[in-house]
């Protein structure tokens, strides 16, 4: 569900208000962990955060006038999504991220490639999201964001 909004407040403000908490604790909980020099914007029509064109100049390959995104925070239709290129880049991360899922949450994990799904709103599990938001710096992401994806096309 793209939304039109133009900044991450009015995106959580167009929500029902059940999803508004969630996305609210969510958003906070990002914010508090994420690395300096992340940015918070909106980006798909979610809220993303992205390495700024400031740190990145080359931008987002697909798009090279878009800035370099890592996240995404959006309300879907049945769930609310974190998307995270991290745990589909990084073999490591991801396994990390799926061994401690159980530990923080009662539900079971529901993950595509890069999305993670919550439909129970009582159970996203606000401190591993954190841990997990933590555990990149824009460099690391640049770094293996350029082994995977930008020169994969090149070899």
């Amino acid at each position: 569900m793209k939304s039109e909004a133009l900044s991450p407040d009015s995106y959580i403000e167009s929500l029902p208000e059940d999803r508004q908490e969630a996305m609210l604790k969510l958003r906070k909980t990002i914010l508090d962990n994420l690395p300096e020099g992340f940015k918070e914007e909106i980006s798909y029509g979610m809220i993303g955060y992205v390495v700024p064109h400031a740190i990145y100049p080359a931008g987002y390959h697909c798009n090279p006038k878009l800035p370099l995104p890592l996240m995404n925070l959006a309300s879907q239709k049945n769930f609310i999504a974190l998307y995270h290129m991290g745990i589909y880049a990084n073999q490591e991360l991801h396994d990390w991220f799926v061994a401690n899922y159980p530990k923080h949450a009662k539900s079971k994990l529901d993950m595509g490639k890069s999305c993670i799904r919550f439909k129970k709103l009582d159970d996203i599990p606000y401190l591993l999201i954190g841990e997990l938001v933590a555990k990149i710096t824009p460099q690391q992401w640049i770094s293996t964001y350029e082994e995977n994806y930008k020169n994969a096309g090149k070899n």
